[in-house]
Formats: C-alpha cells, sequence, structure tokens
C-alpha cells in the first residue's frame, strides 16, 4: 500500500484540537504510513538541507528551518500579504513588493529539495494551502512522477482579482502540476473554471502566448468539516459545563450572542458589531435581554491591516459600551485570547445565537462546532454570512449580506425572537448536514480521488471511451 505524506506550511504540535484537522490527517496517516513534512517553526541563519525527523504521540514528522529573510517574503509577504488579501478580494489590502515572489519561490524550492530524496515511486503527496502552490512544480522539475494532490482551504478569487496578482499565470500554470485541486465550495470551483476556459493573454507575467494546460487536473469541491459528534461530547463534558455555569452566573437569564473568530480583516467583526448596536437601537426590548460575546485572539499582528482591523474594533466596541451601557449592565464582552475546546464548546452551547459573518471565507468550522455543540432540547440559532463555504451546505441557518448591517440586526431579532419548535427543526437539518461533510469523510473522499488506484481506475474508463467512439 502506497504511502501518505502530508505537506503543510507548519506541521502539527503536540496538543491536538480535538475534531481539527490535524486529527483527520493523524488517522489517514495512521492507515497509510507515511510521515507529515513541513517547516520547524525555527529561523537560521544557515538552514539545514535535510529534513530532521521526529515522532510525536506516534505521528512522523520531517521538518526543515529557514531562514529570517525568506520566511518573511514567503509568509508574511506573498503568502499573507498579497494572496490572502487578493484571494479573499480585499485588493485594497494587498501590498505588491516584487522581492517577496522571489522569495516565496526560494521557500517552496527548499521544501522541494528537502521532501524529494525521501519519497518512494509509489508514495502519494498531500498538499495543503496557498503557501505552497509552487510544490508540485519543483518536484516535477526534480523528477517527482507521484500523485500529488492539492487543498486551498481559503476561497478561491474571481477571475479580475487573480489578474491582479502578480505572477498568477505562474501560479495558475503551478496548480495545473497537480493531479487533483481541492476546493472548499462550487462557487470556488467555478471561478477557477472560468479563468480556465476564459483565459486571456499576460501582459508582464509569464509567458503572454502560452496559455496553462488543465487537461490532467482535476478540479472538484470537497467541503471540509469538523466531527460534530465529538464537539456534542465536549458540549457536556466536566470543562464545559464549568464555562457554563461562569457565564450563566454573569448573565442572568440574559440570551447570549456568541462569536469566535480570529482577529482577521476578512472576519467581517466591525460590521458584526455596528449590526449588534443597530439591534439595540431598533429594539430597545434587547436591551438587558441580550449581551454579545465576541472571542477574537490577535492573528498575524505584525501586519499592519490587521492591528488597523484590532483598533476599528477596539473603538467599535468602545462606542457600543458608551452608548448603551448601565452601571448594572453591559452590552457586550470583548475578548482578545483564546480558549480551549472544551470551554469554546461550553459557550457553544450557551450561545442563543451564533453569529458567523465573515465578509469572504472558505469554509468556516466555527459554524460547523456551534451546531455540533448545541442541546438538541433548546438549540440555538446559527446566522451566517452567504460569503461564507458553509452557506452551501447550511441552508437552514439564517443566511445574511454581512455588509448590510441592517440585514444582519434583522437576523439577529429574528434568531432571538424564533420559537422552539422552529429552532429544533432548522438545528436537525444542520446537524445532519454537518455529520454528512465531516472532517473524516473530507479527507477519505479527497485521498480516495487522489489515491493511485482511481488513477487506474479513470484511465481505464478513458480507454474505454476511446475505443467506444473510434
Amino acid at each position: 500500500m502506497s504511502r501518505l505524506i502530508v505537506v503543510s506550511n507548519r506541521t502539527p504540535g503536540k496538543t491536538v484540537a480535538a475534531g481539527g484537522l490535524a486529527v483527520a490527517l493523524r488517522k489517514a496517516l495512521s492507515r497509510q504510513e507515511g510521515f507529515w513534512f513541513g517547516w520547524s517553526g525555527k529561523l537560521t541563519e544557515n538552514p539545514n538541507a535535510e529534513a530532521r525527523f521526529e515522532d510525536i504521540d506516534g505521528l512522523s514528522l520531517a521538518t526543515i528551518d529557514l531562514t529570517r529573510d525568506d520566511h518573511h517574503a514567503y509568509y508574511a509577504g506573498f503568502s499573507n500579504s498579497i494572496l490572502w488579501p487578493s484571494f479573499h478580494l480585499r485588493l485594497d489590502l494587498a501590498t505588491i513588493d516584487s522581492t517577496w515572489y522571489e522569495g516565496y519561490r526560494r521557500v517552496n524550492q527548499q521544501f522541494a529539495r528537502a521532501l524529494l530524496p525521501l519519497l518512494e515511486p509509489d508514495d502519494v503527496i498531500w498538499v495543503h494551502d496557498y503557501h505552497l502552490i509552487p510544490l508540485a512544480s519543483e518536484l516535477r522539475l526534480m523528477g517527482a512522477r507521484n500523485r500529488i494532490g492539492f487543498y486551498l482551504h481559503i476561497p478561491f478569487p474571481t477571475a479580475d482579482a487573480l489578474y491582479a496578482i502578480p505572477h498568477h499565470l505562474d501560479l495558475m500554470r503551478d496548480l495545473s502540476r497537480y493531479d487533483l485541486v481541492g476546493m472548499q465550495a462550487k462557487r470556488d470551483v467555478a471561478a477557477f473554471t472560468e479563468f480556465a476556459e476564459h483565459q486571456s493573454p499576460s501582459s508582464l507575467s509569464g509567458d503572454p502566448l502560452r496559455s496553462v494546460d488543465f487537461s490532467r487536473t482535476e478540479v472538484a469541491a470537497f467541503p471540509i468539516g469538523s466531527d460534530p459528534d465529538a464537539f456534542a461530547r465536549m458540549a457536556v463534558s466536566s470543562a464545559a459545563n464549568k464555562m457554563i455555569k461562569r457565564m450563566e452566573r454573569v448573565l442572568n437569564g440574559q440570551k447570549l450572542i456568541l462569536g469566535v473568530d480570529r482577529l482577521d480583516y476578512s472576519k467581517g467583526l466591525p460590521q458584526r458589531v455596528e449590526a449588534y448596536e443597530k439591534l439595540l437601537a431598533n429594539d430597545a426590548r434587547f436591551r438587558r435581554q441580550v449581551h454579545m460575546l465576541q472571542v477574537a485572539p490577535p492573528s498575524r499582528d505584525t501586519i499592519k491591516e490587521y492591528q488597523e482591523t484590532s483598533d476599528t474594533l477596539d473603538a467599535m466596541c468602545g462606542r457600543v459600551m458608551g452608548r448603551f451601557a448601565e452601571p448594572d449592565w453591559s452590552p457586550l464582552t470583548y475578548v482578545k485570547r483564546a480558549y480551549g475546546q472544551p470551554s469554546l464548546a461550553g459557550l457553544y452551547r450557551l450561545g442563543r445565537v451564533g453569529l458567523v459573518t465573515p465578509l469572504r471565507d472558505g469554509m468556516n468550522l466555527v459554524a460547523h462546532e456551534y451546531v455540533g455543540s448545541q442541546d438538541p432540547n433548546d438549540p440555538g440559532v446559527l446566522v451566517l454570512s452567504r460569503f461564507a463555504g458553509a452557506a452551501e451546505i447550511f441552508e437552514d441557518a439564517i443566511l445574511v449580506n454581512p455588509f448590510d448591517t441592517d440585514e444582519t440586526a434583522e437576523a439577529l431579532r429574528m434568531a432571538l425572537d424564533m420559537p422552539l419548535d422552529e429552532r429544533k427543526h432548522r438545528w436537525q437539518t444542520l446537524m445532519a448536514s454537518a455529520q454528512k461533510h465531516n472532517v473524516d469523510d473530507w479527507s477519505r473522499s479527497f485521498l480516495e480521488r487522489l489515491s493511485p488506484a482511481e488513477q487506474q481506475r479513470t484511465s481505464t474508463r478513458d480507454i474505454l471511451y476511446l475505443a467506444s467512439v473510434a
């Protein structure tokens, strides 16, 4: 049986989140053997050319170090100051620096050089996320003929946004060197297909006379999920109950509106607070009856745009407090630190409203975790952005346009006033969808499609088809 080689920017640490991506990939590696390859997290002036192996709780990890300059250009630079905002359709926040692409490419070459000697001919390689788009190209140039799959965990950009990215044609050609490219949602496959079918000539990036050949690359949607049953168990654990009791003492009968996000400009946090402010302004009966809790641990806080988002959110929360707070009532709590998953499961279970309103998101697993944590006898209501990948599978959430804060405010009112029977019906449908699209089935379906056996079946079908039409 072929080995599985998982490749990502960072390898998992010793503490693994229940129901997370690392858990699913650990299971896949245990079924197939293999190892997980990535950056060690260490910066050094003279990184070794060879990967170092270590074992963490039975998981084999192979890691390399990077130089500080290369890591900055590759990670903070091209990956997170160009690709991340562009893929999230925030071209106004993209910063263009020509030296970053060189560092991005150099790190992908370093990954390939260190990985290649570790490969066996029948290994299956699964590459994760936008940091490593060129990896298949680099491996192919060095002679690798393995089956290589790529999974994009963030949205794929529209054609116009893609054209704005420096070296976009090179990046698309890199994607064409994978055997299978997985996306979060059907809308991402559609955007990819639009580019593939209607490529326009490049100006300065790449060869203007050559189009990208995607004929050997399969592109499909594989919606990622969590483990809803694991969150259901965690939500009634002692750690979750401890958090619930703490919050119930503070809430004193108020209904909780809950947001849990990384502090990122793609999450729509200022718009979310503005919508809550409008709810309180439009309907005075909710004052003293509801409380909003926003958990938002810092993310990439060395990047200017993230600092600006943090400052804006601070100011908006202060405005809502100043406008509505009373000596004996606070309308919201804003927490800038992370909590363990059992504690989060307790918060999810207590939340009458799960407010998940990113401006654009690949999937958004908070929506999955919130659904999995609910009390079947008294479930909360998921208010979900139409621009999250999760909206394609969670049709019974209240779907909103997060840019329209009046619409989101009205959705909050609907959720808070929703009768129990309707809440139960919506939750049952959402839970069924979360169970159908769980993270284990996601990894299994991708790897089955990527496997050499699938390649053989596809080749046989092609031969039979050609024979039939000959």
